[in-house]
Protein backbone atom coordinates (compact mmCIF):
# COMPACT_ATOMS: atom_id res chain seq x y z
CA UNK A 1 0.00 0.00 0.00
CA UNK A 2 0.92 3.70 -0.93
CA UNK A 3 1.28 5.66 2.12
CA UNK A 4 -1.32 8.49 1.90
CA UNK A 5 -4.03 10.21 3.93
CA UNK A 6 -7.87 10.35 3.32
CA UNK A 7 -10.79 11.16 5.32
CA UNK A 8 -14.24 9.73 5.46
CA UNK A 9 -17.83 11.00 4.93
CA UNK A 10 -19.95 11.40 7.71
CA UNK A 11 -22.17 7.74 7.72
CA UNK A 12 -25.65 6.31 8.81
CA UNK A 13 -25.61 3.30 11.20
CA UNK A 14 -24.01 0.49 12.46
CA UNK A 15 -26.59 -2.64 13.85
CA UNK A 16 -26.68 -4.09 17.01
CA UNK A 17 -28.69 -6.72 17.69
CA UNK A 18 -24.84 -23.49 20.05
CA UNK A 19 -22.15 -25.74 19.41
CA UNK A 20 -19.87 -28.88 19.98
CA UNK A 21 -16.10 -27.24 20.89
CA UNK A 22 -12.78 -28.73 18.64
CA UNK A 23 -9.92 -29.46 20.41
CA UNK A 24 -8.32 -26.45 19.74
CA UNK A 25 -7.33 -24.22 22.69
CA UNK A 26 -4.82 -21.23 22.92
CA UNK A 27 -3.72 -18.04 25.51
CA UNK A 28 -4.06 -14.71 23.75
CA UNK A 29 -5.26 -15.08 20.45
CA UNK A 30 -4.73 -11.42 19.65
CA UNK A 31 -6.75 -12.00 16.47
CA UNK A 32 -10.08 -14.41 16.62
CA UNK A 33 -11.91 -12.01 19.02
CA UNK A 34 -11.53 -10.95 18.11
CA UNK A 35 -12.10 -10.54 15.23
CA UNK A 36 -9.54 -6.93 4.61
CA UNK A 37 -10.55 -5.40 -1.24
CA UNK A 38 -9.53 -2.49 -3.48
CA UNK A 39 -12.76 -0.54 -3.50
CA UNK A 40 -11.70 3.09 -2.65
CA UNK A 41 -15.47 3.83 -1.68
CA UNK A 42 -16.90 4.54 1.75
CA UNK A 43 -20.46 3.83 2.66
CA UNK A 44 -22.66 2.72 5.52
CA UNK A 45 -21.38 -0.10 7.98
CA UNK A 46 -24.47 -2.72 8.22
CA UNK A 47 -25.06 -6.03 8.63
CA UNK A 48 -25.50 -8.05 5.35
CA UNK A 49 -25.66 -11.44 4.29
CA UNK A 50 -22.70 -13.93 5.47
CA UNK A 51 -22.23 -15.01 2.20
CA UNK A 52 -23.26 -15.53 -1.51
CA UNK A 53 -22.80 -19.21 -1.88
CA UNK A 54 -25.73 -21.60 -1.43
CA UNK A 55 -26.40 -22.57 2.67
CA UNK A 56 -24.25 -20.02 3.54
CA UNK A 57 -24.99 -18.65 7.49
CA UNK A 58 -26.71 -15.13 7.32
CA UNK A 59 -25.68 -12.69 10.09
CA UNK A 60 -28.99 -12.99 11.75
CA UNK A 61 -28.24 -16.75 11.54
CA UNK A 62 -24.80 -15.98 13.58
CA UNK A 63 -26.15 -13.87 15.94
CA UNK A 64 -28.60 -16.68 16.88
CA UNK A 65 -25.29 -19.50 17.04
CA UNK A 66 -23.66 -17.14 19.06
CA UNK A 67 -26.55 -16.81 21.65
CA UNK A 68 -27.70 -20.43 22.01
CA UNK A 69 -23.61 -21.05 22.81
CA UNK A 70 -23.18 -18.52 25.29
CA UNK A 71 -26.02 -20.09 27.22
CA UNK A 72 -24.14 -23.13 27.16
CA UNK A 73 -23.37 -22.73 30.94
CA UNK A 74 -21.11 -25.83 30.78
CA UNK A 75 -19.53 -24.98 27.71
CA UNK A 76 -18.67 -21.54 29.35
CA UNK A 77 -17.07 -23.24 32.31
CA UNK A 78 -15.04 -25.15 30.29
CA UNK A 79 -12.49 -22.53 29.03
CA UNK A 80 -9.56 -22.19 31.00
CA UNK A 81 -8.81 -18.75 32.53
CA UNK A 82 -5.56 -16.91 32.17
CA UNK A 83 -4.78 -13.57 34.35
CA UNK A 84 -2.10 -12.75 32.27
CA UNK A 85 -3.80 -13.12 28.56
CA UNK A 86 -6.88 -14.10 26.96
CA UNK A 87 -7.65 -17.93 26.45
CA UNK A 88 -10.01 -19.22 23.78
CA UNK A 89 -11.51 -22.57 22.54
CA UNK A 90 -11.96 -23.37 18.88
CA UNK A 91 -16.26 -24.26 17.75
CA UNK A 92 -17.74 -25.87 14.83
CA UNK A 93 -19.81 -22.96 14.01
CA UNK A 94 -22.60 -23.11 11.51
CA UNK A 95 -22.84 -23.38 7.47
CA UNK A 96 -18.49 -23.46 7.68
CA UNK A 97 -18.41 -20.54 10.02
CA UNK A 98 -15.75 -20.07 11.94
CA UNK A 99 -16.37 -19.73 15.76
CA UNK A 100 -14.51 -18.84 18.76
CA UNK A 101 -14.60 -19.12 22.95
CA UNK A 102 -12.71 -16.40 23.93
CA UNK A 103 -11.71 -15.68 28.10
CA UNK A 104 -10.77 -11.35 28.78
CA UNK A 105 -8.81 -11.11 31.98
CA UNK A 106 -9.61 -7.56 33.55
CA UNK A 107 -8.19 -4.97 31.62
CA UNK A 108 -7.48 -6.75 28.32
CA UNK A 109 -8.79 -5.72 24.97
CA UNK A 110 -8.14 -5.99 21.09
CA UNK A 111 -6.98 -2.88 19.54
CA UNK A 112 -8.26 -1.51 16.67
CA UNK A 113 -9.09 -3.95 14.21
CA UNK A 114 -11.41 -5.16 11.01
CA UNK A 115 -12.80 -8.55 9.26
CA UNK A 116 -11.61 -8.07 5.76
CA UNK A 117 -14.82 -9.65 3.66
CA UNK A 118 -16.07 -11.69 6.83
CA UNK A 119 -19.54 -11.19 8.44
CA UNK A 120 -19.60 -11.58 11.96
CA UNK A 121 -21.70 -11.60 15.53
CA UNK A 122 -20.53 -11.86 18.92
CA UNK A 123 -22.39 -12.25 22.67
CA UNK A 124 -21.19 -12.10 26.20
CA UNK A 125 -21.76 -15.11 27.77
CA UNK A 126 -19.95 -13.66 31.17
CA UNK A 127 -18.99 -10.63 32.32
CA UNK A 128 -19.27 -7.40 30.39
CA UNK A 129 -17.15 -6.30 27.68
CA UNK A 130 -17.63 -2.54 25.94
CA UNK A 131 -16.78 -2.06 21.73
CA UNK A 132 -15.85 0.96 20.22
CA UNK A 133 -16.48 0.80 16.49
CA UNK A 134 -16.36 3.34 13.45
CA UNK A 135 -20.26 3.58 11.76
CA UNK A 136 -18.74 3.42 8.17
CA UNK A 137 -16.66 1.23 5.42
CA UNK A 138 -13.11 2.28 5.52
CA UNK A 139 -11.45 2.02 1.91
CA UNK A 140 -10.18 -0.92 1.77
CA UNK A 141 -6.92 -0.61 -0.19
CA UNK A 142 -4.59 2.19 -0.90
CA UNK A 143 -4.10 3.94 2.36
CA UNK A 144 -1.54 4.13 5.55
CA UNK A 145 -3.08 6.75 7.53
CA UNK A 146 -7.08 8.33 7.15
CA UNK A 147 -8.55 11.10 8.98
CA UNK A 148 -12.35 10.55 10.37
CA UNK A 149 -15.02 12.26 9.85
CA UNK A 150 -17.17 13.59 12.99
CA UNK A 151 -19.72 11.50 13.95
CA UNK A 152 -18.48 8.30 13.03
CA UNK A 153 -17.56 6.73 16.77
CA UNK A 154 -19.82 4.74 17.89
CA UNK A 155 -19.91 2.79 21.54
CA UNK A 156 -21.68 0.12 23.39
CA UNK A 157 -21.40 -1.48 26.42
CA UNK A 158 -22.69 -5.64 26.42
CA UNK A 159 -23.75 -7.13 29.36
CA UNK A 160 -24.05 -10.84 29.74
CA UNK A 161 -26.11 -12.11 27.34
CA UNK A 162 -26.23 -9.39 24.99
CA UNK A 163 -24.45 -9.24 21.60
CA UNK A 164 -24.45 -7.45 18.15
CA UNK A 165 -23.89 -8.81 14.73
CA UNK A 166 -21.65 -6.70 11.33
CA UNK A 167 -21.23 -6.80 8.48
CA UNK A 168 -18.00 -6.68 6.40
CA UNK A 169 -14.67 -4.47 6.84
CA UNK A 170 -16.64 -3.95 10.36
CA UNK A 171 -14.11 -1.66 11.99
CA UNK A 172 -13.94 -1.96 16.00
CA UNK A 173 -12.29 -2.84 19.47
CA UNK A 174 -13.24 -4.68 21.99
CA UNK A 175 -12.32 -4.09 25.58
CA UNK A 176 -12.85 -5.86 29.04
CA UNK A 177 -12.84 -2.50 31.73
CA UNK A 178 -13.26 -4.36 34.49
CA UNK A 179 -11.20 -4.08 37.28
CA UNK A 180 -11.44 -7.58 38.60
CA UNK A 181 -14.06 -10.09 36.63
CA UNK A 182 -12.68 -12.03 33.77
CA UNK A 183 -15.28 -11.65 30.85
CA UNK A 184 -16.18 -14.62 28.07
CA UNK A 185 -17.69 -14.19 24.96
CA UNK A 186 -18.65 -16.27 21.71
CA UNK A 187 -17.53 -14.74 18.37
CA UNK A 188 -18.69 -16.48 14.60
CA UNK A 189 -17.40 -15.31 11.17
CA UNK A 190 -18.50 -16.21 7.99
CA UNK A 191 -16.38 -16.96 5.56
CA UNK A 192 -13.94 -17.88 8.20
CA UNK A 193 -11.42 -15.16 8.48
CA UNK A 194 -9.01 -13.85 5.07
CA UNK A 195 -7.08 -11.54 7.18
CA UNK A 196 -7.48 -8.77 9.55
CA UNK A 197 -6.08 -5.35 9.31
CA UNK A 198 -4.68 -4.11 12.77
CA UNK A 199 -4.69 -0.22 13.03
CA UNK A 200 -3.26 2.26 15.88
CA UNK A 201 -5.68 5.66 16.62
CA UNK A 202 -4.46 9.27 17.84
CA UNK A 203 -7.50 11.09 17.77
CA UNK A 204 -9.06 11.36 14.27
CA UNK A 205 -6.51 10.11 12.50
CA UNK A 206 -6.02 5.95 12.49
CA UNK A 207 -2.88 4.03 11.26
CA UNK A 208 -2.83 1.06 8.93
CA UNK A 209 -0.46 -1.14 11.14
CA UNK A 210 -0.07 -4.57 10.45
CA UNK A 211 -2.42 -7.19 8.10
CA UNK A 212 -2.51 -10.82 9.99
CA UNK A 213 -3.64 -13.66 8.00
CA UNK A 214 -4.77 -17.16 9.41
CA UNK A 215 -1.51 -18.53 9.66
CA UNK A 216 -0.48 -15.95 12.21
CA UNK A 217 -3.34 -17.03 14.76
CA UNK A 218 -4.52 -20.46 14.14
Amino acid sequence: MSASSSSLPTPASAVDTAAPASTVVGTDPSSAAVGTDPRPAVGTEAPTAAGTGAGAPTAAELLDFVRRTAEDSALVASLPLDPEGRTWLRLDGPGGSEAWLISWPPGTGTGWHDHAESTGAFTVAAGGLREHSLAARLPTDGWRTLELSEGIDRTRLLATGQGRAFGRHHVHEVLNESGHEHAVSVHAYYPPLPQIRRYSRTGAVLRLEQTERPEDWQ
